[in-house]
């Protein structure tokens, strides 16, 4: 027996889902490459995720199956986990060159 799709789900077509995560993740994408302040990379990297998860759950309510929706949860759990390794980096940075531009960590170099 197939379920059926919900019907908020219904009311807005899944083009505009997809669209708007490509969106985002583009907007991600551009955050990391352009931009040079550590922070905003990271924020970038976690519009990218959120850009991910969104799909996965369009995909998950349009399919009528949880499995999507479990898959975010380990998403979100290893972003958490992301961002506090990412910030415990970003403060030793700044605490060793008193900024956190990423063009100035050259000293990683050999």
């Amino acid at each position: 027996m197939q379920s059926k799709i919900p019907d908020i789900i219904q009311t807005v077509p899944m083009l505009n889902y997809v669209l708007l995560a490509s969106i985002l993740f583009i907007i991600g994408i551009v955050g990391v490459l352009i931009r040079r302040n550590a922070i905003i990379i990271f924020m970038s990297i976690e519009l990218m995720l959120n850009a991910v998860n969104l799909l996965l759950i369009t995909f998950s309510s349009y399919r009528s199956d949880a499995s999507g929706q479990v898959f975010v949860f380990f998403i979100m759990a290893v972003a958490a986990a992301e961002v506090a390794v990412g910030l415990a980096i970003i403060v030793m940075i700044y605490r060793n060159i008193r900024s956190i531009d990423v063009g100035l960590l050259d000293k990683l170099k050999w």
